[in-house]
């Protein structure tokens, strides 16, 4: 598979020619002709819910970060250091690993837009450091230090190194499925820790600050849900018993790597996230990743810590979800009539 040319004068590809993967664009934005309508909704659902990490004040979050117990500072650092590899290595993924082998003009939009978000998702979480953490290398350098945290970082980028080495179609379709596993389990999990925190009346910014995120991450989510439904149609070649196969094995990994981080960030000290729960949250997340791709669930399971679903909504919220103050904030909200969201 070929790296799309920035400038191709030859092409002469028309609008209904164009494929996600495997076209010969122009490479010009020509975007009052839109192939896949989904994408350019989405495009414009992203630009309206615009919005900046200084705008939520991290200063109270300090004061009750010294009230948590050991095991909760320790959770909270290691949760944020999890958040701050995964944005890291997603906007260098989007970028320089998946978007150069994108063929669609409005799908390469949501991809820079996707990644200027995880470059921003990394600018709140220093943020977030430098508000509650005496010493912020310390945080920055779990990635390398926790062997834990460095095993399980080892494990996710390896299915995205694997597109860098050996460009092809079928690595590009698995570091989709990929995605949805970035964003929907390993991103949902640790946003869970915060809430939790924040159930209990402390480190309220930290989790207003999550949801901001997590908002974001909806539309990660449907972008790349959306190219597997859409090349599940055009191109049903690719979606081979093997495939699917290996697909439904990197899930049941996923599920097992997150629930071990799960219990090692609590080590059943944080009231609320027992280990069955942890797990059972992941196993229902998961299921609704593979049903929303039209695969088949693995676990059945039902939500077990529901309430996280309060701190995920924008839609019915005009005030601050933690402190019931009118916010400053006239962003747009999410609309998708899509429950697996």
């Amino acid at each position: 598979m070929q790296r799309k040319k920035i400038y191709n004068p030859e092409s002469r590809e028309s609008v209904s020619e164009r494929s996600i993967f495997g076209g010969n664009p122009t490479s010009i934005f020509e975007l009052n002709k839109i192939k896949y309508q989904w994408a350019f909704r989405t495009w414009k659902i992203m630009l309206s819910n615009t919005w900046f990490p200084e705008e939520v004040n991290m200063s109270a979050d300090k004061r009750d970060y010294q009230m948590l117990t050991l095991q909760e500072k320790l959770g909270y650092d290691r949760a944020l250091a999890q958040l701050i590899f995964m944005d890291s290595l997603q906007t260098n993924n989007l970028i320089d690993n998946i978007n150069p082998y994108i063929t669609c003009p409005e799908i390469n939009l949501l991809l820079v837009r996707q990644a200027y978000e995880e470059s921003l998702h990394a600018q709140s979480y220093a943020v977030m450091v430098d508000s509650i953490s005496a010493n912020t290398d310390e945080i920055y350098e779990m990635w390398r230090k926790d062997m834990k945290l460095k095993s399980k970082n080892d494990y996710i980028a390896k299915v995205y190194m694997d597109l860098g080495e050996n460009p092809n179609e079928i690595n590009l379709l698995k570091a989709m499925f990929a995605n949805q596993i970035l964003e929907g389990i390993y991103f949902y999990s640790g946003f869970a820790y915060f809430y939790t925190l924040a159930r209990s009346g402390r480190m309220l910014n930290s989790a207003q600050m999550i949801r901001f995120i997590q908002r974001d991450e909806v539309t990660h989510l449907l972008i790349f849900q959306n190219m597997i439904l859409t090349l599940q149609k055009e191109r049903p070649d690719l979606f081979t018993n093997s495939l699917i196969d290996e697909v439904i094995e990197m899930f049941r990994s996923a599920v097992d790597l997150e629930s071990s981080w799960g219990e090692y960030i609590t080590q059943g000290q944080i009231l609320g996230l027992t280990t069955q729960i942890i797990r059972d949250y992941i196993e229902y997340l998961a299921d609704k990743r593979l049903g929303a791709v039209k695969l088949p669930k693995l676990y059945n399971k039902n939500n077990p810590i529901k309430w996280v679903e309060n701190y995920e909504d924008f839609n019915t919220q005009r005030t601050n979800f933690f402190e019931a103050k009118v916010t400053n904030y006239t962003k747009g909200g999410l609309v998708f009539n899509d429950e697996n969201f």
